[in-house]
């Protein structure tokens, strides 16, 4: 499994497999590249597939600063200027949504073909003019629940959540929910902590209406992380975008809904322009 070093002394490891096309999948908030089993061999039939581990995700180095969604964005472009990638589709799932949109906000379009979003709101807290954020961390009282929850029942709050991502289709079994919590469990709580009082900190609306990128939505339409209205709104505003429903999936339609996911993001890929 390869690895390499960013400007800050951080190693991530990542998955590469596949020739072609490149693509670069980003995991959700405390989640590993294994959350992308379904789907990184399955696609490595037709492209490059390029999975990594955030830092202190997964099997990365579990280093305790660079928590932010910008740093975070930046050890995607070292990776991606590292491996000397041109043409790349980033697709972010849930928080790694939110790390492909801070990517475009401070890089543009450098080496990017396409952008694949996957189930995330532009914006995680509720307001007088925002009502689609996230039901389980919506303001600062909610998020200081969850950051004490952190610290005092981490293995519990990463079940919780595992449960959480599907919808009411998909009967996951009590070896898949701890299969997936123990890779989260990877992620020390501090870290989930600090990345997710940033990420809930952000508001990505007056970016999406200027990407300039050929764009997937896909959204669950049992989604119970988010309202799925919330990730429609992504596939509304950023121009020319397309939507794909995900009717019998929660918030991990590339899990629950695997073959129809990989078939949608195989034909965008493989029929952007160059």
């Amino acid at each position: 499994m390869p690895t390499f070093r960013t400007s800050d002394g951080a190693d991530l490891f990542y998955d590469d497999l596949g020739q072609g096309r490149p693509l670069l999948m980003m995991p959700g908030w405390s989640c590993s590249r294994r959350f992308f089993a379904r789907n990184v061999e399955v696609l490595a039939k037709d492209m490059r597939v390029i999975a990594p581990d955030l830092r202190a995700h997964g099997d990365s180095a579990n280093v305790a600063w660079g928590h932010r969604i910008s740093r975070y964005a930046m050890d995607i472009k070292e990776l991606i200027d590292r491996l000397g990638l041109e043409g790349v589709t980033l697709l972010g799932w849930s928080m790694g949504a939110s790390v492909a949109w801070s990517y475009i906000d401070l890089f543009g379009n450098a080496r990017l073909a396409g952008h694949v979003s996957v189930d995330q709101s532009p914006r995680q807290y509720y307001t007088e003019t925002w009502r689609w954020g996230q039901p389980g961390c919506y303001d600062a009282e909610s998020l200081a629940i969850l950051c004490t929850r952190l610290e005092y029942e981490a293995p519990a709050v990463a079940r919780g959540l595992v449960r959480g991502c599907f919808g009411d289709t998909y009967k996951p079994s009590a070896e898949e929910v701890e299969m997936l919590g123990e890779e989260i469990d990877k992620c020390p709580a501090a870290a989930r902590a600090e990345i997710m009082t940033d990420h809930t900190h952000l508001d990505w609306r007056d970016l999406l209406p200027r990407i300039a990128l050929p764009t997937l939505v896909c959204v669950g339409r049992q989604s119970k992380v988010f309202p799925w209205q919330g990730s429609a709104y992504v596939g509304e505003t950023i121009p020319g975008a397309k939507t794909a429903f995900f009717e019998n999936s929660g918030h991990m339609s590339f899990y629950e809904e695997a073959d129809a996911f990989n078939a949608a993001v195989r034909d965008f890929v493989l029929g952007l322009p160059g």
